[in-house]
Parts: C-alpha cells; structure tokens; sequence
C-alpha cells in the first residue's frame, strides 16, 4: 500500500516534523516518567495510580503504532506500508483505542467508589478486582476488534493501492475494496458501539452520582478538595471523547475538513502527550514523588 502524500514542503514541512517528533518524544518520556514514578514509590500503590499507569503504557502503545510512520511520510517521503504492516497497524490501534476507552470508564468508577462511597473503598477495590478490570480491558480490546480486522484481510482489494490517510485505518481500506463491505461495516459500528457508547454510559452514570454527592458537601472548600480528585481524569475524558465527536462529523457530506485525520491527531498524538501534564501538574501526590 501507499500512504497519502505529504503535501506541504519547504520550511513548513520542515516544522510540522519537527513538532511531531518534538510530541512523540514528550509522549514517551513524560509517560515511561509517570510508570516508572508509580512503580518506585509505596504511597502510590493504589487502584487510581494502578489504572493510571495501564493509560500511560496504552498511550505510549497506540503513538508508537501511529506517530513513526507518520514522521517517516513527512520526514522522509515513505509513504510505502507492506499488506500486513498495515493490517497489524489498524488492528493494534484499534485494539489500542478499546483498551483507551475502558480505562477511562474503570478510572471513572473508582472515582465514584472513592467519593461516594469512601469508608468501602478499599474492600470494593481490592487487589484482584483491579486486576480482574485491567486483564479484562487488555483481552476485551484484542478480541473486540479481531472479527472486523479478519474479514476485512480476507476483502479483496483492486483498483488503486493508496490509502487515504497517514496510516491505515479501516475506513480508507475498505474504500479500496471490491468486494462487499456490509458485514465489515456492521461488525465496526457493534464493536464501536460496545466499547465507545458502553464506556460513555458508564462514565456518565459514575459522575452523575459523584456530582449529586459532592452537592450535598455544605462546605464550599471541601466541595472543590472532592471534585479536584477526580478533575484531572476528567478532563482527559473530554479530550478523548472529542475524538470521537470528530470521527461522527466525519460522515456530514460537504464538509471541508477531513475530521478523521482531525480525530486520529488528537486521540494518538495530543492526548498521549497531554496526559502525562494533566495527572502531574494538578496531583501534588504525584509531583512530590516524582521530586
């Protein structure tokens, strides 16, 4: 296969390479920084830091999948991928994606047991429950996406061999496609609806109860020392939920802007580099460990 062409040149391309390395390089240090902090220091052998360390290697997996290839195709101008490069690529960063979206829904239900149910904490997450959440996210993700990625390899392919995009998502293959696509499609929009709508649901009902007993806290101070716990998670929910959004706005025709590419930015380049920032500069537990 041959990935889209790069089409910006001179300086500009020089920057935007730049800048990508500059972030992919970030992405690993600030990360492998977070793991290797969590791992060496007793006080942050919890479920929140256990949860969160299993985000930081999911983020480094999924940039490592997009970001090298990308440099390479603005760097260098390879814009070649071999049949079972790219089907390996699209199947780990979907894998990748699920495992992304249920950390945040278990992350997000440990906040809740945490705020609403503080003196059960520990006996509701215990050691094996975590263990049980995290095992079952890494194997629910692998198996969620293997049906579509096997039919979709068995999908003959005729007729141009560039891929519209810096790296092989499922969509643009299935353009190239001359054969029929529908079950493909079918099986997409079940393993998204499970893992993407599934994750939202638990993560919307987790922080309605959070919100409604953190509004019956008569202490203003205290109500914001609650809320900041779970603020930094949060907003990384936002952010990785917006690339969602972006990948459904894919579908208004007419549109000038290509909010596939726009979504794949965000969710394997900003946010693994944001995330090692947003759990460090808001958690004084983390920053006192790390110094």
């Amino acid at each position: 296969f041959l990935l889209a062409e790069f089409h910006y040149y001179g300086y500009l391309r020089i920057i935007i390479f730049f800048l990508l390395l500059v972030s992919y390089l970030i992405t690993l240090v600030g990360n492998i920084l977070i793991i290797t902090t969590i791992l060496r220091h007793q006080s942050l052998h919890t479920p929140m830091y256990f949860f969160l360390s299993n985000l930081s290697i999911v983020e480094i997996c999924v940039t490592t999948t997009v970001t090298p290839k990308f440099l390479s195709i603005v760097g260098f101008g390879n814009r070649e991928i071999s049949y079972w490069g790219c089907y390996f690529q699209c199947y780990f960063y979907f894998v990748l994606a699920s495992v992304d979206f249920l950390l945040l829904a278990v992350m997000a239900f440990d906040r809740y047991v945490a705020i609403c149910q503080p003196l059960h904490y520990v006996t509701v997450m215990n050691h094996r429950l975590c263990i049980f959440f995290a095992v079952f996210s890494w194997l629910f993700g692998f198996l969620d996406t293997l049906p579509t990625t096997i039919i979709t390899n068995n999908i003959p392919i005729c007729g141009s061999n560039v891929i519209d995009h810096f790296f092989c998502d499922i969509d643009p293959i299935l353009k190239l496609a001359c054969g029929d696509t529908s079950l493909i499609n079918l099986l997409n929009l079940i393993a998204s609806s499970l893992t993407v709508l599934g994750s939202l649901v638990c993560i919307a009902v987790s922080y309605t109860l959070i919100i409604k007993a953190i509004s019956n806290i008569k202490s203003g101070v205290q109500r914001w020392k609650t809320f900041s716990t779970c603020s930094s998670h949060l907003i990384l929910v936002l952010i990785f939920y917006s690339g969602s959004v972006l990948m459904c706005l894919r579908y208004i025709k007419g549109s000038i802007f290509d909010f596939n590419k726009l979504a794949v930015v965000l969710n394997t380049i900003i946010t693994p580099m944001l995330n090692p920032f947003i759990y460090t500069l808001r958690n004084s537990q983390v920053k006192q460990a790390i110094r």
